[in-house]
């Protein structure tokens, strides 16, 4: 499991947006290896924390790395969009902060098995975050029909040659399933004009593949809201995003909250009742430093947005 233990992605940022206060309650939905919420707990030793992942493997490395913090945190192998219910099993009502660092981990990169990259190219096409979970890559890419595959590339990928990608795959999983990474990865490069491919032409249909088998959208725009509504006041919502989609429902929900009474100026008071519920503590995503961009490539595409409870 040791190579859960990279430094996790604008660590000292986060740190500074939760703004972590004596005895405070602390929630990390993204637990990963538990890079994020060691630090949290090692910040302050009168905080708490509950933190959740649904890979196995991320909550197994975390519970090694949060050892040194016995009593102070808990561990919950759960998807972080059902908040509600963890919490609620617990009796918590408010936090002070909560972070979530969305998309996929570095660990799940990097190991084989997981099937995640397409740089890995005798890989099962799995992507599973969690692996108890059947249903699979492997069973978008030979089930979906040609007209759901081309609506996920783009979609989820923002793919331009979505038609082409999803009319290819159809055509070559009638011969045989597909069935690895690599094969994937030369079915969406033959499918690219020569002129647009790279090394990395694959990365949307990947991307967007993911997103589908472990639907990292759905539900995401209640989450971000509810998890926000139930920060006390001064609370902080911490959230990191990988991509264009996820920022997008983040930046919107934070909009939302953060406006208030929405009346025509013509109206002597207000009758629409819309009260502002955050204040953005910085007015644009926080990237990563020229200094963690070097070790971390992962960085490049990270954005964190921070909102305080009002």
């Amino acid at each position: 499991m040791s190579d859960f233990y990279h430094r996790p992605v604008l660590l000292d940022e986060v740190l500074a947006g939760l703004d972590i206060k004596d005895g405070g309650l602390y929630f990390d939905g993204t637990a990963g290896g538990g890079g994020h919420s060691a630090a949290i707990l090692a910040s302050n030793p009168t905080v708490k924390l509950i933190a959740t992942d649904r890979d196995a493997e991320a909550i197994q490395a975390a519970g090694e790395r949060l050892k040194p913090f016995a009593g102070r945190y808990e561990l919950v192998k759960s998807n972080y969009k059902d908040f509600a219910n963890v919490f609620a099993e617990r009796g918590i009502e408010k936090l002070d902060g909560f972070l979530l660092d969305l998309g996929i981990s570095s660990h799940q990169i990097d190991e084989r098995d997981r099937g995640f990259s397409y740089m890995k190219e005798d890989a099962p096409l799995d992507m599973r975050m969690d692996r108890e979970n059947p249903f699979s890559a492997e069973q978008v890419v030979n089930e979906y029909p040609e007209e759901q595959l081309k609506r996920i590339l783009k979609e989820y990928g923002e793919e331009k040659f979505a038609a082409s990608i999803a009319r290819n795959l159809v055509l070559k999983r009638r011969d045989a399933p597909v069935k690895t990474c690599g094969e994937l990865k030369r079915i969406t490069e033959e499918s690219i004009p020569a002129k647009f491919r790279s090394p990395a032409c694959a990365r949307q249909t990947f991307q967007a593949i993911r997103i589908e088998v472990n639907g990292e959208l759905n539900g995401l725009y209640e989450c971000v809201k509810g998890l926000t509504r139930r920060l006390k006041r001064g609370g902080r919502a911490c959230i990191i995003t990988f991509h264009s989609l996820e920022d997008r429902i983040v930046k919107q929900v934070f909009a939302e909250l953060s406006l208030g009474c929405t009346c025509p100026k013509s109206f002597p008071v207000c009758v629409c009742g819309k009260k502002r519920e955050i204040e953005l503590v910085a007015k644009k995503p926080i990237t990563a430093g020229e200094e963690e961009l070097k070790e971390n490539s992962r960085s490049k595409s990270a954005k964190l947005r921070i909102a305080a409870k009002l």
